[in-house]
C-alpha cells in the first residue's frame, strides 16, 4: 500500500507538470481516426515489459484526464489504448461518467477503468455466466486494490481526503466551478484516473490474457 506522502508528491508533481499538449492532442486524434490497436506486439512482449507498460498506462491516463477533464475517459483511453480494446464510440459514452454525473457518486478513475476490464475479460455472449462471473471477480480486485490504495472510490472523499482537502463539487454553481480551476483541479484530478488505470492494467496482465 502506498503511503498518503507518495500520492501527496505526486499531486504536487501534477500540478507542476509541463504537459506536452500537442502530442497527447495528436494522440488522442490518432485513436479517434484509426481505432485501439495494442501498443506492444504481442500479449508475452506486454508481460516481459510489464513495468513499462504500467507506468505508460498510468501516465497516459493522468495526460487523457488533464485534455479531456474527464477522469472516466482518461482511464478507459489509457487502458484501451495499451491493450487494444473498444472503439470511440464508447470514449463518448464515458461523458457523464466522473463522479457519476458529478453528483457525488463513484470516481471516474473507477468506472472508466471497470469499462476496460469488461472489454477485456468479458465475454460477447450474453449467457456465458462464467464469463461474467469472471468479470465480476475482477471488479471485486480492482475495487478492493483501488481502496487500499487512495482510501475510498467515492469522488467527494477522494476530493476531500486525498486531493484538495475538501470537497469541490465543481458542477453545483459558478463559483465551485471557478474555485475548482483555480484550484488546478484538472491537474490534481489526474491523479486517481492514473492509479485506478495502473491498478486495472495489472489485473490484466495476471490474468493470462484477454478472453
Amino acid at each position: 500500500m502506498s503511503s498518503r506522502t507518495t500520492w501527496q508528491k505526486r499531486i504536487a508533481d501534477l500540478t507542476e507538470r509541463s504537459w506536452p499538449v500537442a502530442d497527447i492532442r495528436a494522440r488522442l486524434q490518432n485513436l479517434q481516426q484509426n481505432g485501439f490497436g495494442t501498443e506492444d506486439s504481442d500479449w508475452q512482449a506486454m508481460q516481459a515489459n510489464r513495468e513499462d507498460v504500467l507506468d505508460r498506462v498510468q501516465l497516459r491516463a493522468e495526460e487523457y484526464e488533464y485534455m479531456t477533464h474527464s477522469c472516466a475517459k482518461g482511464s478507459a483511453l489509457a487502458l484501451m489504448q495499451a491493450f487494444g480494446l473498444g472503439n470511440w464510440t464508447m470514449i463518448r459514452a464515458m461523458s457523464p461518467f466522473p463522479g457519476f454525473g458529478m453528483t457525488g457518486g463513484i470516481c471516474g478513475g473507477v468506472t472508466g477503468s471497470l469499462v476496460a476490464l469488461g472489454l477485456f475479460i468479458g465475454s460477447d455472449d450474453p449467457e456465458d455466466y462464467e464469463g461474467t462471473g469472471r468479470t465480476m471477480t475482477a471488479a471485486r480486485e480492482f475495487i478492493a486494490r483501488f481502496k487500499e490504495e487512495l482510501g475510498t472510490i467515492s469522488c467527494p472523499e477522494l476530493q476531500e481526503d486525498v486531493i484538495f482537502g475538501r470537497y469541490m463539487d465543481p458542477r453545483a454553481s459558478q463559483e465551485n466551478f471557478a474555485a475548482f480551476q483555480k484550484a488546478q483541479g484538472y491537474e490534481k484530478c489526474a491523479l486517481p484516473p492514473g492509479v485506478g488505470a495502473r491498478l486495472a492494467a495489472e489485473v490484466m496482465l495476471a490474468s493470462g490474457g484477454p478472453q
